[in-house]
């Protein structure tokens, strides 16, 4: 059955030669030429993964993803003309699932949409993971900690502990955390990688003076300990 694909841009061109690509590889795309009728056909339809434009008249995009992430976890894949890191860290932060700048090829988008979708599904292997006071239960794709859920968690951010717990103990180089999140596809700096530690230590109620949880290792990366107390 084909993915049902959301796409939000207000370059009417651009939908058509998606459409016609994505058609032919497993996906079924709706358009929406702004993001009020992009957020309106969320409303109204079921889809599988939006596609979004940062750069639109009324509603940017950036505000679309702020609407549909207080309602939904549906996979988000960013589109913009720019490429400046600031933009990627931007559109993550608030919690996206990908960034592909334009031009893009269509295969790369495709790839990156196939990629997105396969993260978004339940995962088989029923893992769950329990480090300290921390539990992860990654099928679910859901957090306790002591007990109580953690709610709000990005994509990327729950990738990212899930990486941590799942080499609780030992020390992830900053460079290499994406990576081992399964997030190696994901264009951005260093600098993005703190930031997405900092929100996860404060969904975790992890003081970032004193951590207790997630600790920096000063000029190598991140440790996830096995102690928390």
């Amino acid at each position: 059955m084909p993915a049902r694909l959301l796409l939000i841009d207000d370059d009417a061109r651009l939908f058509e030669l998606l459409a016609s690509y994505l058609s032919q590889n497993g996906f079924h795309v709706t358009g929406a030429l702004d993001g009020a009728r992009g957020l309106a056909a969320l409303e109204g339809g079921t889809f599988d993964a939006v596609l979004l434009d940062v750069m639109m008249p009324g509603l940017d995009g950036i505000e679309v993803v702020k609407r549909i992430r207080a309602k939904s976890r549906i996979p988000i894949v960013m589109l913009t003309a720019k490429g400046d890191e600031t933009d990627r860290v931007v559109g993550l932060e608030l919690g996206a699932d990908d960034y592909v700048a334009k031009p893009f090829s269509p295969r790369e988008l495709l790839a990156r949409l196939r990629a997105v979708l396969r993260r978004a599904q339940p995962d088989a292997s029923g893992e769950r993971l329990s480090v300290g006071s921390l539990a992860i239960d990654v099928p679910a794709r859901s957090v306790r900690i002591e007990g109580r859920p953690v709610e709000d968690l990005t994509g990327i951010e729950f990738d990212v502990l899930v990486a941590l717990a799942r080499r609780a103990g030992r020390v992830i180089a900053r460079d290499a955390l994406l990576a081992e999140a399964g997030r190696g596809d994901v264009a951005v700096g260093e600098r993005t990688v703190d930031v997405h530690i900092s929100h996860l230590r404060q969904k975790l109620g992890d003081d970032p003076r004193t951590p207790r949880l997630i600790k920096t290792v000063r000029g190598v990366g991140y440790v996830l300990s096995k102690d928390d107390a």
